[in-house]
């Protein structure tokens, strides 16, 4: 029977890096725009619970039938007779009431264990829900009943439709054990509570603005930007307007921040701003900043991909400008492995723009304590 269980867990296991991978994106921008900063606490205990949900998921759907189209089940699919698990353990066991001895039978029952491993499945995610959430306990029971929900919704229809019939059975037993196993979850944290640091205490005392601005940060930021970016000009370019490329990164880069305080719509997500010595960044110091970076450094690469540009060129010149640019981008990329090995804030063009990034946090929350708000409330 364990080995049932330990198939399932080990697969989970195995896929949690590529699930891990998709949801730090999302986790990042989401941990940046509500709380300023990452927490490694924060952070390692929203990892356990994709790991515990993917455990949980793992657990009820597999293992699958060999074949989509799987063969239809010879009785009933559902099973809607609350409590019925007792008189399964009833007429399965062979306990004798007045021989204490035979109740140690119920450990090689079937139908008690696996009530016994249905109220377990879902202990932790009430754990969750009490410790790092804050729930209440009517949001406790309601989340752990749509979670055990979502468990036999999911058998019931082989996985919405995958399967030609569904493989699992609907039981309304799973749905009560489950719920039951995420109020036992819920309990421990409330016990648990005094021995752990206090989540919504974690930004007490932290001074966001004041923290370092990461490679990783302006890394996401860069990336919504360029989604926004390459939707600019791809409309610009669809009207066959040829100075697209610098139009888009002008307009984008320079005279939005200038209007903004140093942001664009990516910065503005992750709540960083360009400044300059420490003041509102002005035009100019924006035109040198992005200047240098987008219309000279990837300006070069606009260009040599021109063929109007490179047809102008003779062959050894067209050569000479491709081995130009790919030296440029080579001296770039150690530059920027020194600086984030050395956590240096500052590239070459902002040295050279006197501009920085800093954490723009809403001044109102600078100072506010959060120790009686809760994520499940707000």
């Amino acid at each position: 029977m364990f080995h049932s269980y330990f198939f399932p867990i080990s697969y989970a296991f195995m896929m949690f890096p590529i699930a891990a991978l998709i949801f730090t994106l999302p986790f990042l921008i989401v941990q940046y725009r509500r709380h300023g900063y990452i927490h490694k606490l924060r952070a390692l205990i929203l990892y356990l619970l994709l790991l515990y949900l993917m455990n949980a998921y793992f657990l009820v759907l597999l293992p699958m039938p060999s074949s989509r189209h799987n063969l239809a089940p010879s009785g009933s699919i559902m099973q809607l007779v609350p409590l019925q698990f007792i008189q399964d353990i009833i007429d399965g066991s062979k306990i004798i009431p007045d021989q204490i001895s035979t109740y140690w039978s119920l450990l090689r029952e079937p139908a008690f264990l696996q009530v016994i491993f249905n109220i377990a499945l879902t202990v932790p995610f009430g754990l969750f829900l009490g410790y790092y959430f804050r729930a209440r306990w009517g949001m406790c029971i309601l989340l752990s009943f749509i979670l055990s929900l979502s468990f036999e919704v999911t058998q019931v229809t082989g996985i919405y439709g995958f399967f030609d019939h569904p493989y699992r059975l609907f039981d309304v037993d799973d749905l009560i054990t489950n719920t039951l196993g995420g109020i036992f979850g819920f309990r421990i944290a409330i016990w648990i509570n005094g021995l752990l640091p206090r989540i919504e205490q974690l930004d007490t005392n932290i001074d966001r603005s004041a923290k370092r601005v990461s490679y990783t940060r302006r890394g996401i930021a860069f990336l919504i930007d360029s989604m926004v970016w390459i939707i600019g000009f791809g409309v610009l370019y669809g009207f066959d307007i040829k100075s697209a490329f610098w139009i888009v990164t002008g307009i984008y880069f320079i005279l939005i921040p200038a209007f903004t305080g140093g942001r664009t719509l990516g910065k503005w997500i992750v709540r960083i701003r360009v400044t300059s010595s420490g003041n509102r960044a002005s035009f100019l110091a924006l035109m040198i900043r992005y200047g240098l970076l987008y219309w000279v450094m990837l300006g070069a690469h606009a260009i040599v991909i021109d063929s109007d540009v490179t047809g102008l060129l003779s062959s050894p010149l067209r050569t000479v400008a491709y081995l130009f640019v790919l030296l440029a981008d080579l001296a770039f990329f150690i530059h920027l492995v020194i600086k984030v090995f050395k956590k240096d804030d500052q590239l070459f063009y902002e040295k050279l723009s006197r501009t920085s990034h800093v954490i723009s946090w809403p001044e109102k929350r600078l100072h506010t304590d959060d120790s009686n708000s809760s994520p499940l409330e707000v």
